[in-house]
């Protein structure tokens, strides 16, 4: 970029929402395919931006973005990143039995996931954006630290859906810690909370399929029901998860 285009992005307000906020919360679908069309910098300024304004304990906003494009770093990265990946689903796959069971029918919600999840891992290094958001630790091993980054990262998602960009939070990073740590020049009190791809959705965002609120929300004391906790009219329900009540 020149230096009048850095200058003309510090300039540009923040892009107007596409949709509603309480619309984007109950929207916002993990996206795992990819245009092949790159993040404009505008885009990704407004998108960190959000990130940014997350809250945090204290507000000492220790949390830290490590964008990862197009530098000789990046790729190293993103090519740990895939191969990691690639080991993690692999495991899964096997352990979760996914080629198992209903998995074994092309059609089922289950051999779709693996499939979706096959494509997304083996061309995670072609994703338009890598970001890994991490926290500057002040505390060692505070069991809350993730409280302060983890909020962070939903804005994050939130303000990609509204700008009709779309992307997904994983851990695949876990397998290749110290390799990044040293590729990236990160100092030791920095720990890695995940990884999150981000581009224009091949697909489209759409409602979210989640557990039945009355499953999840108790008045009064636990597993208590709490009579007002009433999903929306036309609200559809996941079948995954454990075993539900009665079932």
């Amino acid at each position: 970029m020149s230096g009048a285009d850095i200058h003309d992005l510090g300039d540009r307000p923040v892009a107007g929402d596409t949709v509603g906020l309480l619309e984007g919360l109950s929207t916002t679908r993990s996206i795992r395919r990819y245009r092949d069309e790159p993040v404009p910098d505008a885009v990704l300024r407004d998108i960190l931006f959000a990130a940014t304004r997350a809250p945090s304990g204290s507000n000492r906003q220790p949390f830290r973005f490590v964008v990862l494009r197009d530098g000789p770093k990046a790729r190293q990265a993103r090519t740990l990143l895939g191969e990691s990946a690639r080991v993690f689903w692999a495991a899964k796959l096997t352990h979760d039995g996914y080629d198992q069971g209903s998995g074994m029918d092309p059609s089922t919600p289950k051999a779709r996931m693996a499939r979706t999840m096959q494509h997304y891992v083996d061309e995670l290094e072609l994703a338009p954006v890598v970001i890994l958001p991490c926290l500057v630790r002040y505390r060692v091993d505070h069991p809350g630290q993730g409280a302060s980054v983890y909020p962070a990262c939903q804005n994050l998602l939130l303000a990609a859906r509204a700008l009709g960009y779309g992307g997904v939070f994983t851990g695949f990073h876990e397998g290749v810690v110290d390799q990044l740590h040293e590729l990236l020049d990160m100092p030791d009190e920095v720990w890695i909370a995940g990884t999150i791809t981000l581009g224009r959705p091949e697909g489209a965002h759409g409602p979210v399929r989640r557990r039945p609120l009355p499953e999840l929300v108790f008045e009064d004391a636990w597993g208590q029901p709490a009579p007002w906790a009433i999903d929306p009219p036309g609200t559809t329900h996941t079948a995954a998860g454990p075993p539900r009540p009665g079932r």
